[in-house]
Parts: structure tokens; C-alpha cells; sequence
């Protein structure tokens, strides 16, 4: 199996955006990427997004599910895929899961609308919310490139291993890295648990993920603080 092209937000072909049938010409073989710059902002990729037909995920979707929140936000969260709840809804964190989510933020004095931009690995959800596989979320991941040039935040959270494994392309357990920060692209980026492994782990004795997941949570605001009071 070929391996997903890790693509730079920075390598900009064309700088001039594509418009009304030229969406039509953007590639729809998953292996060929969309060029970086390909967006002139987060409403046309929206648009696209709708239409896109670039894995087979499309055949099952009730929604395109392509982000909420604050597109202007310092801090973007990604997650794994939509469940039923987004697919549904059209917007991603919104099930229990996304409850959690808005609770885990919210300890820390942060709104999950006016402080994060929020979206996934890939934005159809998979049939019986199975992990995606590699080459949907690799057909899907110049989207997601996208929206982190045009959104350009300071901080990227990676819920879970499977938005670890998209963006950073590091093979890791999640156990093993969570609460670490890496550099990627100027961008601080810190993985931690996904919170639908939360709500099965209930426990909030030290040492749980619960417990170490408001370890996490609050290295994230100091740092966003640090960013703010430098800008």
C-alpha cells in the first residue's frame, strides 16, 4: 500500500484559487493532492467539500462534516471522523463525545466556539464509525491542510491516534506520546486522548486518562496564554 504524501502548507504551486467549473478540474483520484493555495478561503473549501467524491466515503454520508467554531481561533482541535450525531447534524464534535469535548475546554475558561476551530481527519463519516483507513483519510488530507493554512493556528490539539497518525505521521501510541508537544510547520501541536476514550474510562483517581488529560488541558492554556501575551 502506498503511503500518504505528507504534503507543506507552504509549497504553493498556483497561488490563484480555482472558481465556478474549475472545481470541476480539481483531482478526484485520491493519490493525486490538491495543490497548497488551491482555496482562496475556508468558504470555498466549504464549498467543495460538499461535492467531493475523492473516496468512497461519499456513497454513505448523509452530511459533509467540515468543521465548527472560530476560524480565527489561535488553537484548532482535530479529531478522528464524524460519528452519527455529525453526520446528521453537519458538524463535527457534536455527539457525546463533542459533550466532553466543550467540558474539557470549558475547565480551562476556553469556548469550544469562540476560542477553537474544530475538525477531523477526515469529513464523511466512516460506515459503523470504523477507524478510517489510510487511503481516506490520505484523499482527504489536503483539506485538512488547507484549513490549517488558512486558519493558521499557533496551537493544534490531535485527538486520538488516529488524528496523530494523519497529520504528524507518527506511529506512536497515543499512551506514549499524549501531553508531549512537537513542532510541526511552526506550529506547536500536542496529542491527547480522544474524548470518546474518556467517556469509557470514567476513572478520575491520578494517573487516569481523565486525570491526565486536565494535565493536558491546562499545559495547552498556559501555552495559548504565553502565545496571547506575546502577540
Amino acid at each position: 500500500m502506498t503511503e500518504p504524501v505528507q504534503f507543506s502548507l507552504f509549497e504553493i504551486t498556483d497561488p490563484t484559487p480555482p472558481s465556478g467549473d474549475t472545481y470541476a478540474q480539481i483531482p478526484l483520484n485520491p493519490e493525486v493532492p490538491i495543490p497548497a493555495g488551491t482555496y482562496a478561503d475556508l468558504a470555498a473549501l466549504n464549498a467543495h467539500c460538499q461535492v467531493c467524491q475523492r473516496c468512497g466515503l461519499a456513497a454513505t454520508r448523509t452530511h459533509v462534516v467540515v468543521s465548527r467554531g472560530n476560524p480565527r481561533a489561535t488553537l484548532m482541535i482535530i479529531g478522528e471522523g464524524p460519528g452519527q450525531a455529525e453526520d446528521e447534524q453537519g458538524r463535527p464534535f457534536v455527539g457525546k463525545a463533542g459533550q466532553l469535548l466543550d467540558k474539557i475546554l470549558a475547565s480551562v475558561n476556553l469556548d469550544s466556539e469562540q476560542d477553537a476551530y474544530i475538525c477531523n481527519i477526515v469529513k464523511c463519516r466512516p460506515p459503523g464509525n470504523r477507524v478510517p483507513e489510510p487511503a481516506e483519510a490520505a484523499a482527504c488530507l489536503p483539506y485538512l491542510l488547507e484549513q490549517i493554512r488558512l486558519v493558521d493556528p499557533k496551537i493544534i490539539l490531535l485527538a486520538g491516534a488516529t488524528a496523530v497518525r494523519g497529520l504528524l505521521q507518527e506511529s506512536q501510541g497515543i499512551t506514549k506520546i499524549r501531553g508531549q508537544w512537537f513542532e510541526w510547520q511552526g506550529r506547536w501541536c500536542m496529542p491527547i486522548f480522544h474524548p470518546a476514550y474518556l467517556l469509557r474510562n470514567s476513572s478520575r483517581e491520578p494517573g487516569s486518562p481523565k486525570w491526565l488529560t486536565w494535565q493536558d488541558i491546562q499545559a495547552v492554556r498556559d501555552r495559548l496564554r504565553q502565545i496571547e501575551s506575546q502577540a
